[in-house]
């Protein structure tokens, strides 16, 4: 059994030593200019997404940080925190640098027999060499002719994402603000470094807005010795119309990208990726060969839970977004009584920790 698997990063790599780790050949084929991950860059990952990729991709205890709490407040309501999410003391989630997962994925899976990494420029005519290809590349000739027709939205919005660093302290608790100029989250990664992206909605004075003023009078938590500097891009968030064409499968976030601020992109991805393995290995159980009707039924599975799931994210953003522009306390009260309510606290939280499934 041979897959292909087009495009390097998070998602690519984590599939691949997912696939690898069933005896299943894998070729990853990789730009000439491949893009390094951005070392100000996290990612949040559920407590059941953890347990799933430390007992079935690789065990990543040692490069992440767990998160007991998350507290979300609002620039509407200052007397208080909104709503508190936690799991009876127990791990909510996880943060893991993007430069230390990617590196520890690549290190793992250049000693294993079963993984080969091709420079993809090498090899132009490669599709007839496969039963199955992953497409994982936003930039490549397949990607352009067949993934893009796609459901979009754009936040006129710009995440700008830094490290600060800090003076030790008992860091377990995610914080998020709903500033007035949007959503601000301190995510820690260790005692003495917390991970911050703040989404910034476009203004005209965009140019004046000095990042790192804002980030320091949100602090209420940390004494600041260093802000590193920052990186940012464009949000937007979209849904591929199709996940794929014939036996070519459109993966990662070339298939689905959402607002960052619940951190659950690549959630989606390792729900994803738990979905794709398990069409692989009954497959392989049943002494099949690996073709296009694993892709159908890889969409069939989570085409409407994505989007249902993405779409949750998008109404969670307008609703607090309105909030701003409004200024209303109705609306921010109203947050909070849902909050204070345990039963929709714990649907809240455990659609987080395992997305959502009909």
């Amino acid at each position: 059994m041979r897959v292909c698997i087009l495009g390097i990063g998070l998602s690519s790599l984590t599939l691949a030593k997912a696939l690898v780790n069933q005896n299943i050949y894998v070729d990853l084929y990789y730009p000439k200019k491949k893009n390094l991950p951005d070392k100000s860059r996290t990612i949040g990952v559920s407590k059941s997404n953890i347990d799933f990729f430390n007992n079935s991709i690789l065990n990543v205890d040692k490069i992440a940080w767990k998160l007991k709490k998350i507290e979300i407040f609002s620039d509407n309501w200052t007397k208080e925190k909104l709503i508190n999410f936690e799991n009876n003391g127990n791990q909510l989630f996880s943060i893991i640098h993007n430069y230390k997962l990617f590196e520890i994925l690549e290190k793992n899976l250049s000693k294993n027999k079963y993984f080969k990494k091709i420079n993809s420029k090498k090899n132009p005519n490669i599709l007839k060499n496969y039963n199955l290809i992953i497409n994982t590349d936003s930039t490549n000739p397949i990607t352009k002719k067949y993934f893009s027709r796609k459901i979009l939205k754009e936040y006129n919005s710009i995440a700008y994402t830094t490290l600060i660093r800090h003076e030790k302290i008992h860091n377990d608790v995610a914080v998020q603000i709903f500033t007035k100029r949007g959503p601000l989250a301190f995510l820690p990664i260790s005692e003495k470094e917390t991970s911050v992206v703040y989404s910034l909605h476009n203004t005209n004075n965009q140019k004046n807005i000095n990042v790192n003023d804002l980030i320091r009078k949100y602090n209420h938590k940390y004494k600041i010795k260093k802000i590193n500097d920052s990186s940012s891009f464009e949000l937007k968030s979209f849904s591929l119309r199709s996940y794929y064409h014939d036996k070519i499968l459109a993966f990662g976030d070339l298939l689905h990208r959402i607002h960052p601020l619940a951190g659950q992109g690549f959630n989606m991805t390792i729900r994803d990726i738990k979905i794709i393995n398990d069409l692989i290995k009954n497959k392989i159980d049943l002494g099949l060969p690996l073709d296009s009707s694993i892709n159908s039924e890889f969409e069939k599975i989570l085409k409407h839970n994505n989007y249902i799931f993405s779409s949750g994210i998008d109404l969670i953003h307008e609703f607090f977004n309105l909030e701003r522009k409004t200024k209303s306390t109705i609306l921010t009260k109203s947050v909070k009584l849902l909050g204070e309510n345990t039963l929709v606290n714990k649907m809240f939280t455990k659609i987080a920790d395992r997305g959502i499934t009909f």
